[in-house]
Formats: structure tokens, sequence, C-alpha cells
């Protein structure tokens, strides 16, 4: 993953730039190092000789003394105003934010104080009178001033220190060369960039697949029976088995979905998910399962294929060695970590992945597990009737199209940016740039929300035009693969079409711009009913001809969220 960022701070950080580059993860990384020492004078200053080239992120990391003067008077056991000091980290804050209109990403970590510095001693942590409660004060309020800006991420730097030890501050460090932290720090710090990259990037992991023995529970169920396996109880690893499964629930609780793979048989297995008292996890947390004896790498493909998603997405939890070998080289795309022998570690290790880091949360992440459960059930349909106009029929879709607004900014952000297979242009924009792309007269943002009787898959269509004179574009087309091949996307085209012709446009255009990723796509416009020209893969509509919408869906037109 390449990618340039540029590195702004009150001290050295030479060595967080060398564990950025040298990080097999963060590959083909280049870390520039802005002059330490004049942090707010680059932040203010769009025409510092820094900001000549383009970077896609900043890390933007100080001392609190170095950038809030009343925090230092604070050190120095001198009166401090606490209002003033409010005001001079706001101040810090809008100059942070100032460089959003420069870099796409901005990672701030959250300020610390040295283990050594005691201040008041027993009464460091008095309300206004510690140096401990104060900087927590601090970084709250870095917390709420950050609270509306997408694009900048407040690192919690504690966890750094405290992962890396007692020598994570070196005072030896400081005096030599101004280095703040021992490297583990650093090391620390550049995983959880990395993480922060991967998932504005869209690259989190969204499916975890679990075998059962001996990771879901204790023992081999086919041998003991549901009633004997290990878990809960008064017993401290049948209680570790139950933290684990809570872990995974909560997991599950913010849209990463669960499966299983296990070699077992499938009735006993289930007849233990649903009726040992101590489960956590049932069947319906579970968005597929493959449970035979088959080959895992064939389960895990199939699994996974049937989900939608691509094996990047996944992570394989299994306690053989040699199965998670075979799924290794089997599928190098999966992620396949090396699980801990003892379960007493599980949760633990499970709960230090970073893998799952999201840069966004909305309402569709916390139901993205429901709605894989319910696809379930559309998928029993399909087999019970015969064609896919039936099938699509018997769904009762409706899609409700509204225009993009502040209250669905997150999600529409969130799917302009993690869309490849139906995805026209695949443009990445960030919340701000949609606003302002949005922000010309001549061009329009709608949404598109799907629901059917089995349930609501949330905002899962975008759809953009620009009018230039009589003539119009659809520059984004969008559908997420969770209600794709429903003629959803012919019921949005329709809008499109509506729309544009409304404003007087004799001809309607698309340009595909091709990726790896979205022939789907391309697929699907080939078949839309618009002339294609092959040469220049653009695709046109007369404006005198009405697109008509699936005849399957009800269309509802104006929906304004709350």
């Amino acid at each position: 993953m390449a990618n340039k960022i540029i590195l702004i701070s009150d001290f050295n950080l030479s060595n967080f730039a060398a564990c950025l580059v040298n990080d097999d993860a963060l590959a083909q990384t280049e870390a520039a190092l802005a002059p330490f020492g004049q942090v707010m004078q680059i932040l203010m200053d769009s025409s510092a000789a820094c900001w000549q080239d383009k970077y896609d992120c900043a890390v933007i990391w100080t001392r609190p003394e170095a950038v809030v003067e009343s925090f230092s008077h604070l050190l120095m056991n001198e009166p401090f105003d606490k209002q003033e000091l409010m005001k001079e980290i706001d101040a810090y804050a809008q100059a942070v934010k100032a460089v959003s209109s420069r870099v796409g990403t901005i990672i701030v970590p959250t300020w610390v104080a040295p283990a050594y510095q005691r201040s008041f001693g027993p009464m460091d942590m008095k309300y206004d009178l510690g140096v401990s409660n104060i900087l927590m004060q601090m970084n709250l309020r870095l917390a709420q001033s950050f609270s509306g800006s997408a694009n900048i991420h407040l690192l919690n730097a504690q966890r750094w220190v405290e992962n890396s030890g007692k020598n994570a501050f070196n005072p030896k460090l400081w005096y030599m060369g101004k280095i703040m932290f021992d490297n583990e720090v650093f090391r620390e710090a550049a995983r959880d960039v990395e993480a922060v990259l991967k998932a504005v990037a869209g690259l989190s992991r969204k499916l975890i697949i679990l075998d059962l023995d001996d990771i879901l529970w204790g023992g081999v169920v086919g041998d003991l029976g549901w009633e004997n396996i290990v878990l809960g109880g008064h017993d401290p690893i049948g209680e570790a088995y139950v933290d684990f499964q809570k872990t995974l629930k909560s997991l599950s609780n913010r849209g990463i979905l669960l499966g299983i793979v296990s070699k077992n048989e499938e009735g006993i297995a289930l007849e233990a998910i649903k009726n040992h008292p101590e489960m956590v996890l049932r069947r319906d947390d579970f968005a597929g399962l493959r449970i035979n004896w088959q080959d895992k790498a064939k389960n895990i493909l199939e699994l996974v294929s049937g989900l939608n998603l691509g094996l990047e997405s996944a992570v394989f939890i299994d306690d053989s060695p040699l199965e998670r070998a075979r799924v290794r080289e089997a599928l190098p795309q999966v992620l396949v970590p090396d699980w801990p022998e003892h379960p007493l570690l599980y949760k633990s290790f499970l709960s230090g992945l970073r893998c799952f880091d999201m840069a966004t949360f909305t309402e569709e992440d916390a139901a993205r597990s429901k709605m894989y459960v319910q696809e379930a059930s559309r998928r029993s349909l399909q087999a019970q009737v015969g064609s896919l106009d039936e099938w699509i029929k018997n769904l009762n879709i409706k899609v409700a199209v509204g225009q993009l607004l502040e209250n669905n900014l997150t999600r529409t952000a969130q799917l302009f940016n993690k869309t490849n297979q139906m995805n026209l242009a695949t443009r990445r924009l960030l919340e701000d740039e949609l606003l302002r792309w949005q922000g010309s007269g001549s061009r329009k943002i709608f949404v598109f929300k799907v629901s059917d009787k089995f349930g609501d898959y949330g905002l899962t269509g975008i759809t953009s035009l620009q009018m230039d004179g009589n003539k119009a574009e659809i520059v984004d087309f969008i559908l997420s693969c969770r209600v794709m091949g429903r003629q959803v996307e012919k019921t949005m085209l329709h809008v499109a079409v509506k729309y544009a012709r409304s404003l007087g446009a004799e001809r309607i255009k698309a340009r595909y711009i091709p990726t790896e990723k979205n022939k789907p796509c391309l697929d699907f416009w080939k078949n839309s009913g618009f002339e294609f020209d092959k040469s220049n893969f653009i695709f046109s509509w007369r404006g005198d001809k009405i697109y008509l919408a699936s005849q399957w869906i009800t269309l509802e037109e104006g929906f304004n969220e709350r």
C-alpha cells in the first residue's frame, strides 16, 4: 500500500519515519519530515516549503507543553487559567483542521506525560489541579473539536506507551537527540497508522471464519456431546471461552461478519449452538457456515464467495497449525493469525488485532450482520421460486431516493470509497470533497435506500450527475454488492434520466472507467439499453426517451433521513 506521509512535530520523528518506511505492511511508503519545532507555523502557512509536495496523510504529533502555553505553566506549578487553556487547545485544533484541504487523512496522537512526571503526587488526578487530570481533559477537548471531521483520526498514544513498558520515555534520547520516545513506541504507532490507512482505503477485514471445537468451546462436541463441552461454568477455561464469544459478539455488533468452517457433523454442532445454555453466539449470529468433512480451504472459498466478499476480507481462526498452514498456502489473501495455544489468551489476542479497525461507523455497519442473515432467507426464497423475475417480484423491494445531506454524508462517503464491483468511475472522495463537488449548481448526488420483506439494506446506492448546457453526464453510479442483480440498478438509472430530462437534457451519457474489479458494472451497462460506444467506453441515452424503472420495485422519492 503506497502512501506519502508528512510528519509534523515539535520533537525528532526520524526514528518514527524509519518505522513507517520499513514496515512491510506499508510497502512503498514515503515519510517526509517537516522541520520539527515549527508546528503552528507549518499548520497555518499553506505556502510553507514542506507543502510543495502532495501528501496522502499527515501525522501531527506534539507535546502538550509545546503547543498549549497554559499547560507549560501548570508543569511549573505556576498559576494558569483553565478557560485560556481550553481556548489554546481550540486554536490548535483549528490549525490542524486547516490542513484538511492539503491532505486526505490526518492522524493526531493524543498527548501523554512521562510516568516519572508525578507533579502533585497523590493529587495528580485531582480535578482541575493534577497534571494527569488536566491532560485527560485536554485530550477530551481535542476529541470533541475533531468530532465533526471525518478525515481527522485522534489515536490513543497512551496505549503505545503502556505496551512499550517502562522504557517508553528515555530522558537520554531526549537530551541527546530530542527524541521523545523509545523505538518500541514508534513501532506501536506505526502499526496503528497502518491500520488507519488501510481502514480509510477500505482494506479492513470484514469477516471472521471460525472453527468450532477448541475455538468456541473446549473439547470435541462429536465425542463429548453438547452437554459435556467446556463452556462457562465455574471453570477458568470455560469462562475464557465465554469471554471469547462475547468479544466476537462485540465485533459482530459493529459490523464484522462471523462465519463457521468446521470439520464436524452439522446436526451435532448446530445442536450445541442452539441448546448449550452458556453459548453467547447463536445460529443467527453467523452469516454463513460450512460444517462438513471437506477441505477447509475449499469450504472457506465457497463461504466467502457465497457472501459476495473477496478473500482479502476474511480472517480464519483455527486451533490446528496444520489447518492454518493449509489455508495460508491455498488462500494467501486470507489472514490466518498464529493462534495462541491456550484458551485463556483467546480474548486478549483477538482484541489486539488491528485488521478490523474502521475509519467510520454508521447505522449500516451496525446492522451488517443482521443483513447477511436476512440474505440467507432471500436465497432460500430464490431456491423455492422459478425465474429471476418471479424471485424479485416476491421480494417486494422498495427503493427510496433522496439527496446527499449532512445526515447521510458519512455513509455515502463510506460507500464511495469501499465499493468496487458496481462502480462506474471508482472515484474516491472524502466527505468534504463530496460536499464541495455537489456545491456547484450544475451537479447533483442522489442516494438510494433499499429494503424488502426480509429487512432493510440501508443506504446502498449512489448516482451523481452534472449538467453542461443541454447535456448531462452520469458521473458516478455505485451500488453495494448486497443488492446487485435485483433491478435496483435499473431503478437508479430511471431516477437519473428522469432528473436530467427535467433539466432539458438532450443527451445523457456515462463514461465507464475500467478497473480490476468493476467488470460487473460494465456488464450491467451493456444490458441497460443505453447506446454503447466501445472505443471510448461511453454509454448514452436520448433525452426525448423515458427510461422505465423496474416494474417489480416500488420507488419512493424524496425521503428525508432523520
